[in-house]
């Protein structure tokens, strides 16, 4: 098996709930790495957002883009760009500032229903491939300027952008996720109105398809897809869309999944990638250590495997031993680097009989890779690989008001107790 590398990662704790729910992300990365035997996780903490504002007067600083650059990936936690002084609450927020500047053109949003959640349309298992840097966001979709402006006081304009480079980028990026998955893509678009703009990003995204011809095509209204997703969004697996429509529709999902407190997401080019959580920084709650981190921690370990897939290591990509039969749909993919290679499926893997009770999952199964260790203690897949199912249903209760009482230190501690592993939160650097 290939060395694994020492992957060097950025933590950008952002506002509100980031400092909680972003270091319980780095205690599971580096609990992943320590027991697969892999190298740990260098970490180098940088400022974001309001505490960058205080200290370097910008939410951004040059510095902060600078040391992004020279690293493998980035964490950043949840921004209140609402809450800052002028003119930086005018200004690009931090997160849409990173991905301008690094051409993040990816935003790969996944909905997952879990089991003892509260999803709206079981069986949900869907990604949304939003394309990042131009659509109807002003903000992202000009080299200078927010892309709005009042000509006058009684009267605003915004522009969209739609180019068929950036189409065909983001179509590449969706079909190649779609032939992981079940081979069905829905491309949605406002043609009807939209002629121009939409039907552009339709066309393209269809004549993409053209090289995947064992992908099944179909296209939908962005208002329709709206009221597809509320009644059956589990015949929906991959979606591409644009910036704004992406936006709205992740979110939507992320509610129909069960709620948009659990929904993870990746941005990312083919050289670079962020993981972020979909949620917001629940000002309102900061501060109480009431803040659910599974979001967090489920879209660090999508930079994990993007890494991964990036770097061909194999302790991050191989498949976990399990007597399970392999789901058609893997749960969370990251759009994958000009280098990914699908990893081989595990030899003479044993079908279990429909008859058969489920496999006895123990902590000492042998551990193959950082995913295998990331499914059994978050239950990605198989909750008697991990957490106890009532644990489970408590960490999904973490999106309701009623159940915020519970802190996520009690499922870190049993987490860690039944993988065997001891560790304390590492110096960030």
């Amino acid at each position: 098996m290939t060395e694994s590398k020492q992957y060097q990662v950025a933590v950008l704790n952002g506002d509100g709930i980031g400092p909680e729910i972003v270091p319980a992300s780095v205690k599971i990365l580096d609990a992943a790495m320590a027991a697969v035997g892999a190298p740990a996780i260098a970490w180098t903490e940088l400022p974001p957002g309001r505490t960058a504002i205080d200290t370097h007067g910008t939410a951004v600083p040059a510095e902060t883009l600078e040391a992004l650059n020279n690293v493998d990936g980035w964490l950043l936690g949840p921004h209140d760009s609402a809450s800052y002084p002028e003119p930086h609450k005018s200004a690009l927020n931090p997160s849409g500032t990173i991905r301008k500047h690094f051409g993040l053109f990816a935003n790969i949003r996944p909905s997952k229903a879990f089991p003892g959640g509260n999803a709206i349309v079981e069986g949900t298992d869907l990604v949304i491939v939003r394309e990042n840097t131009e659509g109807f966001y002003a903000d992202r979709n000009t080299y200078a300027g927010t892309g709005e402006f009042m000509p006058t006081p009684d009267v605003a304009i915004m522009h969209g952008i739609i180019t068929r480079a950036a189409t065909k980028r983001i179509a590449h990026t969706a079909f190649q996720l779609a032939q992981s998955r079940s081979k069905q893509l829905t491309i949605v678009h406002k043609a009807n109105v939209l002629k121009m703009t939409t039907g552009l990003f339709r066309d393209v995204c269809k004549e993409v398809a053209l090289q995947y011809p064992d992908v099944s095509v179909n296209d939908f209204h962005i208002d329709a897809m709206t009221v597809h997703l509320v009644r059956r969004a589990n015949k929906f697996d991959v979606i591409v869309t644009e910036n704004m429509f992406g936006d709205i529709l992740s979110d939507l999902a992320g509610e129909v999944a069960g709620s948009l407190g659990i929904a993870p997401s990746i941005n990312s080019s083919d050289t670079h990638a962020m993981a972020q959580a979909s949620h917001g920084s629940a000002p309102d709650i900061a501060g109480k250590n009431i803040a659910n981190p599974i979001a967090m921690v489920l879209s660090s370990a999508m930079l994990l495997r993007w890494l991964g897939a990036k770097f061909g290591d194999e302790k991050v990509l191989a498949p976990p031993n399990s007597s399970k039969k392999p789901s058609k749909r893997p749960s969370w993919t990251a759009p994958r680097p000009r280098t990914w290679a699908a990893p081989p499926a595990p030899a003479n893997s044993p079908t279990p009989s429909p008859t058969a009770s489920p496999p006895s999952h123990t902590h000492n199964q042998p551990i193959t890779s950082c995913w295998h260790v990331l499914r059994r203690s978050l239950s990605l897949h198989d909750w008697r690989g991990g957490l106890p199912q009532s644990d489970f249903s408590m960490l999904l209760g973490w999106a309701r008001p009623a159940s915020r009482v519970r802190t996520y230190s009690r499922v870190v501690w049993k987490t860690t107790r039944r993988l065997k592993v001891s560790f304390q939160r590492p110096a960030l650097v």
